[in-house]
């Protein structure tokens, strides 16, 4: 199975990867063909009706086939378990995917991981943190190299969210990761940078943007942070639907999210919706994606929006239900163009966003769930330091 692509256009994916059954597992999204984007601003999608066939071979149309014309399904699978079912087009590299390679020795990365602790520069440093992150760098770097070689599309890499309120920090950390990927030979063009949507990490999007180096801002859970990464110029940015309904079924206080209820609304989906009309109605490059979906409802109610992340047991659900001819077109995309014009903001919502009217927009929802993701990412990324710092030097050095 497979599916086809314009090259070099990409396909974001989350960052998670674990140990499952002994097996490696790594997020890796799926890309539509006959696409065509501005370059270097868009990511290739999946159609239902290539490889990835959700046909049943019945002739018969699937949901699956009906909400893939209306938003990009960028289906969470992983590398080894579903690599047949799945073809990955494009994977992030993460530390948490770092932890997983050192778990399992015999794995096809695990080279990676060794030349980078064999890295010559890093080596040469005498403080120890610094060493360690050198060696972090490395690794991350050739491990995206190697994945590089393995799917058409980009490889996304996670900048230490340690540096989340360091602008300067994180721009300096993603020249780094660069410098080793042009040092390897992977080409800026299939790379995207994943970074906190703080305010320093939007700050630091707007000048990598400027740069001609892709970013993608993540944990995105206000629309002021949303806006804000829209007006800086970033690639991609990710809202993550699901994790919003949760906090708002057991905290109030969040004027956003009780605004959203008050209108019958999900918090989640609305705070896509408001985002998709702001990006589309004034003409903003960024493409955005829909991640935490949990159900296929979620899906129906986000038909319209760039890329929605989709479960495997969704993305499943979705392949083997068959939709009748006359039940076709009862798919109604609910995010357009056309909506979008038709949408109305406030003032404030129009606002020029700066470091202090972003701050006070700020609620506690997206305040305490960017948090949440940010120190899942820190100690994620302190384990990998502290297990490098017991393997090193490898036998070999």
């Amino acid at each position: 199975m497979s599916s086809s692509l314009q090259s070099p256009l990409y396909s974001s994916l989350s960052s998670s990867s674990s140990l499952q059954g002994g097996k490696l597992r790594n997020a890796v999204h799926f890309s539509k063909p006959n696409l065509i984007f501005k370059p270097r601003r868009s990511f290739p999608l999946i159609r239902a009706s290539t490889g990835f066939s959700s046909s049943l071979d019945t002739g018969l149309s699937t949901e699956l086939d009906a909400v893939t014309s209306h938003s990009g399904i960028v289906p969470d699978t992983v590398v080894f378990d579903d690599f047949e079912k799945f073809p990955p087009t494009a994977a992030t590299v993460s530390s948490s995917l770092l932890l997983g390679i050192c778990g399992l020795p015999d794995t096809k990365f695990k080279s990676a991981v060794d030349r980078a602790l064999s890295d010559s520069e890093c080596y040469a440093l005498e403080k120890s943190d610094l060493r360690m992150s050198c060696f972090c760098n490395k690794a991350l770097a050739h491990v995206g190299g190697d994945l590089a070689k393995l799917v058409p599309g980009r490889v996304s890499t996670e900048v230490d969210a340690r540096l989340a309120y360091d602008t300067h920090g994180i721009v300096r950390k993603v020249h780094d990761l660069l410098k080793t990927y042009t040092e390897i030979e992977v080409p800026p063009e299939r790379l995207l940078f994943k970074i906190p949507a703080t305010w320093q990490g939007i700050e630091a999007s707007r000048i990598l943007e400027a740069e001609g180096i892709q970013t993608h801002l993540t944990f995105v859970y206000s629309f002021c942070q949303a806006a804000a990464a829209a007006q800086a110029g970033a690639s991609v940015i990710q809202i993550f639907v699901g994790r919003l309904r949760d906090w708002s079924r057991n905290h109030t206080g969040d004027s956003e999210v009780e605004s959203a209820l008050r209108r019958g609304e999900d918090p989640g989906l609305a705070l896509v919706t408001k985002a998709y009309n702001y990006i589309h109605k004034y003409g903003h490059k960024t493409k955005l994606m829909a991640a935490a979906v949990r159900n296929k409802q979620d899906v129906f109610n986000l038909l319209g929006v760039d890329y929605i992340i989709t479960p495997l047991k969704v993305l499943q659900s979705l392949k083997e239900s068959v939709t009748l001819p006359d039940e076709k077109y009862s798919f109604t995309r609910r995010l357009s163009p056309q909506s979008a014009a038709a949408f109305t903001f406030t003032q404030d919502e129009l606002q020029k966003w700066d470091q202090y009217s972003f701050s006070s927009a700020m609620g506690p929802a997206s305040v305490e769930l960017l948090t949440i993701g940010m120190d899942g990412y820190i100690n994620q990324a302190k384990r990998v330091e502290e297990l490098f710092g017991k393997i090193w030097p490898p036998p070999n050095v």
